[in-house]
This record gives C-alpha cells, sequence and structure tokens, in this order.
C-alpha cells in the first residue's frame, strides 16, 4: 500500500486552493511529515501538533477515509 503521504500529493498545485490542497501543499513543505506512514494514529497526532490550519484535522479524516477504500 502507498503511504498517506503519496495519496495525498494527488492534491497538490492546485489553481483555487482548497482544503485539500492546502494540506497537500503543507505537507509537501514540511520535512518532518512522516511520509512514509500508512497509520492513522501516527499521522493523527503529527498533524494534532503541528495543524497548519483550523480544518486540517478534518480535512486530513476526510482525505483518509477516501485514502482507506
Amino acid at each position: 500500500m502507498r503511504s498517506f503521504y503519496h495519496y495525498l500529493m494527488t492534491y497538490r498545485g492546485k489553481k483555487k486552493p482548497d482544503d485539500n490542497s492546502q494540506l497537500a501543499d503543507w505537507a509537501f513543505y514540511d520535512h518532518n511529515f512522516p511520509r512514509h506512514s500508512t497509520d492513522y494514529d501516527e499521522l493523527s497526532s503529527y498533524l494534532e501538533w503541528n495543524s497548519p490550519f483550523a480544518a486540517a484535522l478534518v480535512t486530513f479524516d476526510a482525505l483518509w477515509d477516501d485514502y482507506k477504500k
């Protein structure tokens, strides 16, 4: 299974940014983001401590649901 980060990168670079692309762009530039992780708890915990914007955790949860399909 590919990492969540790899999945998230499919949302980068939108001309009209939305929460998904904001999270993807932030993760791309955050060199400490757990890029090889497929573990919800590890990623969620990281975002709780380093949330880049108010809706980041809600956005992550929605993306995680799609990622796990």
